[in-house]
């Protein structure tokens, strides 16, 4: 059986996005223009309406080099959101408390999902493209998200399932619930962070929900406001209520 990984992480234990080295340097160029007209793409359009065509007229190389390249374009979205991730990891293994090493488990946990949340604000449209087909579950981020929190998790709880619980956990963290949440219901994204935090303080009891950071934007304090214990939870306009405890909608 394979030894698990041990508090406190290292770079080494967790499957860190490495920038690409050894490329000639014709390659590397072809690479850059690449991935800059895929973003900006991605950005006018959202992914959905970018094609591989598309991209290659844009950086002027052919529709082969972009296909040999990444080979699709979720692979394509997964390339542009890398140095996202990169970011995001380094934080993660080297950064200030709560989201790198040095607070408890809650409190990493907590700021672990707000973080993500926060990502996803920014490249929601982007991750969704990068995650057809079920690719999220491949990919390097989620298995970088999974063994950090499942190590959270161990160590808060040792007896606790914390390989499935981790799994759980990430899927209130996925981009297209993200999208839904907060396009089609118009969920403000404080809200978000706040069930985050109950949903932590249930996985990892202890404590009250730790106050986010992030100050409320004007006009949002209505949209965002939680109902009081006991009542059931805020649902849009023209949907039924949601049941107490209850933090998903209904159909």
């Amino acid at each position: 059986m394979a030894t698990q990984p041990q508090w406190p992480i290292t770079s080494s234990q967790l499957p860190l996005i490495e920038p690409d080295g050894g490329e000639r340097a014709d390659a590397a160029r072809n690479r850059a223009r690449i991935l800059a007209s895929a973003a900006q793409l991605f950005g006018e359009r959202g992914a959905d309406c970018v094609s591989m065509d598309d991209v290659a007229d844009a950086a002027g190389v052919g529709k082969g080099t972009v296909f040999r390249r990444f080979g699709s374009r979720a692979a394509l979205a997964q390339a542009v959101l890398s140095e996202h991730e990169r970011a995001f990891q380094e934080h993660i293994i080297r950064g200030d408390p709560p989201l790198g090493p040095g607070a408890a488990p809650r409190e990493r946990l907590t700021a672990f999902g707000e973080g993500v949340l926060d990502q996803l604000d920014r490249h929601a449209m982007l991750v969704a493209a990068a995650e057809v087909g079920g690719a999220r579950f491949l990919s390097a981020p989620y298995g970088v998200y999974r063994l950090h929190v499942t190590l959270l998790l161990r160590e808060a709880d040792p007896d606790c399932d914390a390989e499935l619980l981790a799994e759980l956990l990430l899927a209130a963290l996925g981009a297209d619930l993200f999208l839904y949440l907060r396009h089609m219901r118009s969920l403000p994204l404080e809200r978000l962070k706040s069930s985050w935090r109950q949903l932590v303080c249930r996985a990892i009891p202890g404590a009250v929900p730790p106050a986010s950071a992030e100050p409320m934007r004007p006009g949002d304090a209505d949209k965002a406001a939680l109902p009081a214990a006991g009542e059931p939870p805020l649902a849009a306009a023209g949907e039924p209520p949601l049941a107490a405890g209850d933090a998903s909608p209904q159909p």
